[in-house]
């Protein structure tokens, strides 16, 4: 068949519980193939690790588990294929409750999955997996599997391996494969595809925007997709929704992956009709010879306690209480390794509610040990409650402090994992390792296009003109900004540099950041080093994942031509 249609009903570890449901009933018989859903980021590695050591049964995303309850028969009734990485760190155990809730729901279910992700124990290392493709999946399809939960692959591979199964590509197909994986990226977030986190939101129906609908992507076997929705379904997908996820978590022009290098600097987005993006154009690369493997670790312990100033002398209340908590931190015998304090200023002058009169001074404790970041705080902060600054309240007392985790990224030689699918019958089948493969390299930066005309400008906020979106990878965080017209794009492209970026964002002055073009989506990518800290699970940052970083980028102002506005 040239035709795969394959929707998602997850973009992450407690997304829309209904979602399953809603894809499998939803559109007409025969509208849906293969329906995935993603469960697994970086932080949800450490919380499925913490349960592992609690339980070794456990460690798989449970909330699949209850939605298969009522998705199994659904899926049985449509002829719907589902794969998931819902497996996370044991994926023969969430396969074995599959068959058994199969065999009490009366069901000839056949459940396959894909194993070998996990590396080798590391000291001080909760959990260490490398990032699989689709192969495993295509193996476990091939054989019959109508359910398919892997542990760490890809987002993309959710949608590779279908594809793989699907067209029969051969494993130097790269074009093929690189098209796949630019819909996987797409879908891979769920609904943030068809107008979640949208920058012009406003733009569209509030109505519709209120319960987005989850995407389809309609993928061809010359790797070609169009991006959509079930009919009546909330949410829009337009080239605006498919750009801003296109841009989510990634970096330069080269997409790497364990199937495929995809270049992004060569992806074409068309309107196809209402609720239809055509995706085409895209070219492929061979692989690197590593995969990229995340690590997690409990990073020490931590606490935070807010102190709410009102009224009058805000910055000498702050400089009180600070001043005071330092000193009965001197005073202890377990003084916290890391002590950071942030002042908010959210008060308004002459406010006519007590809240909107108010700031908010954070005091956040890292340390190895739990006591410094427990009794010690809580002692440093309580004890001012009738000794500090005028109308001393706090959001909430601290408690006793709790771990926190690191992410870091690594990289291991394909070889080296064994990639593994076990088929429905429980045979085992070791994948083979790609046999070309390219060094990433990053690419030249294309040819600007001319200079915009000089003319009259107007002071105004950024995203007046521009849309983006944010994230995190690791300790990084990458703000991708786009524009929807070429004049615009001609502006874009010679004002915001690296160097304007970190005029706009003050936090990012001493970091290093990296600016990547895209033309064909009429977008900038940066990339900005270490902004996270540790990664997400540290909480690092007030927005530790970095999701609002392009939204604060959006607001602020700079001398945009008239022109544009």
């Amino acid at each position: 068949m040239d035709l795969l249609r394959i929707g998602n009903a997850s973009g992450f570890y407690g997304d829309r519980f209904d979602a399953v449901r809603e894809m499998l009933t939803g559109g007409e018989p025969g509208s849906l193939d293969v329906l995935t859903g993603d469960y697994l980021a970086e932080l949800t590695m450490l919380i499925l690790g913490r349960d592992l050591l609690k339980d070794p049964k456990t460690g798989y995303a449970k909330t699949f588990l209850r939605q298969m309850e009522e998705g199994l028969g659904l899926a049985h009734e449509r002829g719907v294929r589902i794969v998931a990485n819902a497996g996370g760190l044991n994926p023969a155990g969430l396969a074995e409750a599959l068959d058994a809730l199969a065999a009490r729901l009366g069901l000839p279910t056949r459940v396959a999955y894909v194993e070998g992700d996990r590396l080798p124990p590391r000291d001080g290392v909760l959990t260490a997996n490398a990032y699989l493709g689709g192969a495993g999946i295509a193996a476990c399809l091939t054989a019959g599997a109508d359910v398919v939960v892997t542990g760490r692959v890809t987002d993309a591979a959710l949608v590779t391996g279908p594809a793989q199964w699907r067209f029969g590509w051969d494993a130097q197909e790269y074009d093929k494969l690189a098209g796949a994986v630019v819909a996987g990226h797409v879908l891979e977030c769920g609904t943030q595809a068809t107008g979640g986190n949208y920058a012009f939101f406003t733009a569209h129906d509030r109505p519709a925007m209120r319960r987005p609908g989850f995407p389809i992507a309609e993928l061809h076997a010359d790797g070609s997709a169009v991006i959509t929705k079930h009919p009546g379904t909330g949410g829009v997908v337009d080239l605006g929704t498919v750009t801003a996820q296109l841009l989510y978590e990634t970096s330069g022009a080269r997409y790497a992956g364990p199937d495929v290098t995809a270049r992004l600097d060569t992806v074409r987005l068309t309107e196809d009709g209402p609720d239809r993006v055509r995706i085409d154009g895209v070219r492929g690369e061979a692989p690197p010879p590593t995969l990229k493997a995340g690590l997690t670790r409990i990073g020490g312990h931590r606490n935070e306690v807010v102190f709410v100033l009102t009224g009058l002398d805000i910055d000498a209340k702050a400089r009180l209480v600070r001043e005071q908590v330092e000193d009965a931190f001197e005073h202890s015998t377990s003084r916290p390794a890391e002590v950071c304090w942030e002042l908010a200023r959210t008060d308004r002058a002459d406010a006519d509610t007590e809240e909107t009169a108010s700031a908010l001074l954070r005091l956040v404790v890292r340390d190895p040990a739990p006591e410094p970041v427990g009794r010690a705080l809580s002692g440093a902060a309580i004890e001012l409650a009738l000794a500090s600054y005028p109308g001393f309240h706090v959001t909430a007392p601290p408690g006793r402090g709790a771990p926190y985790g690191v992410f870091e990224a690594v990289y291991v030689p394909a070889a080296d994992v064994p990639h593994t699918a076990v088929l429905p019958d429980g045979s085992r089948v070791r994948l083979p390792v790609p046999a070309g493969t390219r060094e990433l390299e990053p690419v030249d930066e294309p040819p600007l296009p001319e200079p915009p005309v000089e003319g009259p400008t107007r002071r105004a906020p950024l995203g007046r003109v521009a849309g983006a979106r944010s994230g995190d990878k690791g300790g990084d965080a990458n703000i991708g900004v786009w524009v929807r017209t070429d004049a615009a794009w001609r502006w874009l492209v010679h004002t915001l540099t690296a160097e304007r970026l970190r005029e706009l964002l003050p936090e990012t002055a001493g970091l290093d950041v990296v600016r990547h073009v895209l033309p064909n989506l009429r977008a900038v990518n940066f990339v900005v080093t270490g902004i996270l800290g540790e990664g997400v699970a540290s909480q690092a940052r007030f927005d530790p994942q970095a999701k609002a970083l392009g939204e604060w980028l959006r607001a602020r102002e700079l001398d945009v031509p008239e022109e544009l506005l």
